[in-house]
């Protein structure tokens, strides 16, 4: 195939280890351990997608049979071994791609190859691609050889999922993770990579290109042959031509539009998402890039404009930091826990579109009663209740969030409801027992069924209860509780998991005490003379008479 034909991921793939970029630890490790002749049995490179890890397995591989020796290898003239290699013809260097031959027969046969020595190189190596994609037997079949293999053999695995492999064959192989490339060290390679080509691109394109890769050279490379095939060769690829080619928006609109959220700017903020949604930007997209200006908006005073991954400018960057001073961290934090709640609700509603929007509207809300909340602490209509959980305890977030959902509602409700509570006694529920009566007499018998089936009580006190629970409890059980209870008493309940294993649930005691009294009355003469006149007679179930005074 003529050169100049080839896609850039593979007319610029790295030769030898000169070529690779950003694993400068892995080379020097590997170089060292050859030069002192103490060469692993296998070898295992794992990282992302498009940093390299077959690409280095080649090149270890020519390393290891160089008829130069590793002191002198090939760059430009390359040896017979070397050649054949990097042809992918080589009779001794046998490259498999697991995800196609995944079976124990596959395996066998590689074992069953390894028994002749090597033809014309000094070692014999199998490089295994996506190597997690064998199957547990075919794994099972390779460990003996794996561990103590012939001198002449050498085992070369890529995988981007480690943990998928067997404990026993990662602990036979030397590993070694292979890191995401950095930003600026990407962003010169595919710069150099674009002069060679002579294309047109601005530094702004090509640094929207590196954010969008998140440090794969082989996306970077897809991203930017991309680019140059999307224009005229007189024409430059400017950061708006990129974004549109990519799918991306100015960065700076979604400054804007967080701007104008917290001025309560409704329909400027709708136009602005219009005008987003109009470019061509899915809502996902839109809520993950919402969620990452969050982020530099909360720690804009921790970062650098390089530590970004070059996602802002400088004028954004300064933008970023003033708006930032003006803004309450519970605010950032509240809008943050929004948008992963919306992020999910995307994948059950049928009009994506309709539902950024109404996001947008509750963030402008919750941004409002949040300012009052500044002028009026100890009002009951304070945010104190929707602010991130002060308990240690992971699972309290789910109980934020779903009083978070409802907080903007609340003002509506509470006038309509005011009559209601005021006739309900607050003292009404002061147990569990209480409470186990209140579903009752409500008739929430699912609520009920929960507490008493999948709930374990470890404290109860006034407006708290901690339980703990088992595998079986409802997902919503914590959201219907809490808003039982406020409809109940009118009061603001905080419900918290813990630790800590509780009581028996009620079903449990139930039970317990229901075999007491069988163990019970089998004891007795009454039962003992029954058995033996009807001795396949069996006690299921005893009932107590309840004698009134």
């Amino acid at each position: 195939m003529n050169n100049n034909s080839k896609v850039l991921a593979l007319k610029y793939r790295p030769q030898s280890f000169d070529d690779l970029i950003g694993q400068e630890v892995v080379v020097e490790t590997i170089t060292n351990s050859i030069k002192a002749n103490k060469v692993p049995n296998a070898y295992l490179f794992t990282g992302i997608r498009g940093i390299g890890k077959t690409t280095t397995a080649r090149i270890v591989a020519k390393a290891l049979n160089c008829s130069n020796g590793i002191k002198n290898l090939c760059k430009e003239n390359l040896c017979e071994n070397c050649e054949a290699i990097t042809n992918s013809s080589h009779i001794d260097v046998l490259e498999m791609d697991a995800a196609s031959k995944t079976g124990v027969d596959d395996v066998r046969d590689l074992i069953e190859f390894s028994k002749y020595g090597p033809t014309s190189a000094k070692y014999k190596i199998f490089i295994i691609d996506e190597v997690h994609m064998l199957s547990k037997q075919a794994f099972n079949a390779l460990l003996k050889t794996l561990e103590e293999p012939p001198e002449y053999l050498k085992f070369i695995f890529a995988t981007t999922e480690i943990k998928k492999i067997p404990i026993t064959v990662v602990s036979r192989c030397q590993r070694f993770d292979l890191s995401r490339i950095k930003s600026t060290e990407l962003f010169e390679f595919i710069k150099k990579i674009k002069d060679k080509e002579n294309g047109k691109v601005s530094d702004d394109a090509l640094k929207l290109i590196i954010k969008i890769s998140e440090g794969s050279v082989r996306d970077a490379l897809s991203l930017l042959d991309r680019a140059l095939l999307s224009l005229d060769d007189n024409t430059e690829l400017d950061l708006n031509a990129a974004q549109k080619i990519f799918g991306y928006f100015d960065k700076s609109q979604l400054i804007d539009l967080f701007q104008l959220i917290l001025n309560g700017e409704e329909n400027k903020v709708i136009n602005i998402y219009r005008k987003i949604y109009d470019q061509g930007v899915e809502p996902k997209v839109f809520i993950n890039d919402f969620l990452e200006l969050l982020y530099y908006f909360k720690n804009i005073n921790s970062l650098t404009l390089e530590s970004t991954n070059f996602s802002l400018n400088d004028e954004e960057f300064t933008r970023i930091k003033d708006i930032s001073s003006q803004v309450d961290a519970e605010v950032l934090i509240l809008f943050w826990q929004f948008a992963i709640s919306s992020l999910e609700e995307l994948d059950i509603v049928s009009n994506q579109h309709l539902s950024i929007e109404m996001f947008l509207i509750r963030l402008m809300h919750l941004s409002s009663i949040k300012s009052k909340k500044t002028h009026d602490l100890n009002t009951d209509e304070s945010l104190e209740s929707a602010a991130v959980p002060k308990q240690t305890d992971i699972e309290n977030v789910t109980q934020a969030i779903d009083q978070i959902k409802n907080i903007a509602q609340e003002k509506k409700i509470k006038p309509e409801i005011e009559t209601e509570i005021k006739a309900i006694d607050k003292s009404l529920i002061n147990s569990f027992n209480d409470l186990l009566d209140a579903c009752s007499e409500k008739k929430e018998i699912k609520l009920k069924y929960e507490l008493e089936k999948n709930v374990n009580l470890v404290k109860f006190e006034r407006n708290r209860i901690e339980i703990s629970f088992n595998g079986n409890l409802d997902k919503d059980f914590v959201k219907d509780l809490s808003a039982k209870l406020f409809e109940w008493t009118g009061e603001r309940w905080i419900i918290t998991f813990s630790k800590s294993k509780g009581e028996m649930s009620v079903k449990e005691k139930q039970k317990n005490k229901k075999e007491e009294l069988i163990n019970e009355v089998k004891n007795s003469e009454i039962y003992k003379t029954i058995i033996e006149k009807f001795p396949d007679a069996e006690l299921t179930d005893v009932k107590l008479n309840k004698k009134e005074d």
